[in-house]
């Protein structure tokens, strides 16, 4: 509890800012000056749980992270896992206990949280689109950082000089990620659908790293990975927390290597029986997690697959009437 009220004291500031204009956002870049680190956020809980419509999700977890460490959340499918990581970013509201995230409390402002925060790997939050190819993915999710996250100012500055910042912020998250494009079957033009387990873990990761967030949190690291790539996927995660930001984990087993370790299968809890994260009967609804960026983003991935399957569908009425036409000028 010290360092809670330590880092609200300290991060009173970067909470006032964060309801403004957001912790990724073009005002946090000149606080924090051009060149330098995203600033970990720290993460501290206690007695912290959410209770769903058939009992308790998680319960009385604690939490005691310092800012640019590694977090592991520990525990099989089904103990809450996934839920912790959306409520310690503020996309899940808690039920009990005291958290607070970067400085800013739980879940009074889940908005500034979700703010200084990013999601990578979530199934059903944050997804890969199979049809767009690398660059597309890129372009797209800093076109939708500079449309919704952005700082106004930044509307000021010549097309040039925001043509640069985006080359920029997409190489240096490219490189964070250690995602060489060049290294790609066609490069940046490769589809999404195309790439390894561990090139889309990597690609994921640095789309999320594109806003330059404080916290960045990863769901299911380890899933349907070798031991080769999930060793691999613990070294990425590991460079990401040395370079400042604070790295939150969900896996089965957590690495020898972490800083912290929170166990979602710890501690007594009678009520947690039956119930189970995939279950939408059991378990708190994952849409309610979605941020307004994140429903526009999926409503345009969502219109852009309607719009493929619409034009499939005509396809073949179009080549049945070339088919006749070229018929009658035979």
């Amino acid at each position: 509890m010290d360092r809670m009220e330590a880092d609200r004291d300290h991060g009173s500031g970067g909470g006032n800012s964060g309801e403004t204009g957001g912790g990724s956002s073009g005002s946090d870049d000149d606080a924090r000056g051009a060149g330098d680190e995203p600033r970990g956020a720290a993460v501290v809980a206690e007695d912290f749980g959410l209770k769903g419509p058939r009992g308790w999700v998680f319960r009385q977890v604690r939490v005691d992270a310092a800012p640019g460490t590694l977090v592991a959340v520990q525990g099989p499918s089904g103990s809450g896992r996934t839920c912790l990581l959306l409520a310690l970013t503020g996309r899940m509201r808690p039920t009990e206990g005291h958290a607070e995230t970067g400085g800013l409390p739980l879940p009074r402002a889940m908005a500034a949280v979700r703010r200084i925060s990013a999601l990578a790997h979530v199934p059903g939050l944050s997804e890969l689109d199979p049809a767009l190819t690398v660059a597309e993915h890129l372009r797209e999710r800093v076109l939708l950082r500079r449309r919704f996250d952005g700082s106004p100012r930044a509307l000021l500055r010549s097309r040039a000089d925001r043509a640069a910042e985006a080359r920029d912020r997409i190489a240096t998250a490219l490189m964070c990620a250690g995602l060489d494009t060049a290294a790609l079957p066609k490069g940046d033009r490769t589809s999404a659908r195309d790439l390894e387990r561990l090139e889309a873990l990597r690609l994921q990761v640095a789309l999320a790293l594109i806003g330059r967030p404080r916290l960045l949190a990863v769901d299911d690291l380890d899933l349907k990975l070798s031991g080769t790539e999930r060793a691999e996927a613990w070294r990425l995660l590991r460079s990401v927390a040395g370079s400042g930001t604070t790295v939150l984990a969900v896996c089965g087993q957590a690495p020898g290597d972490a800083d912290t370790v929170v166990r979602t299968d710890a501690g007594p809890d009678e009520s947690r029986e039956g119930s189970r994260e995939g279950s939408p009967d059991e378990s708190p609804d994952r849409s309610q997690a979605l941020t307004p960026d994140d429903r526009r983003d999926r409503q345009v991935r969502h219109d852009r697959r309607d719009r493929r399957e619409d034009d499939n569908d005509h396809k073949p009425e179009e080549e049945t009437a070339d088919a006749l036409a070229e018929t009658g000028r035979a």
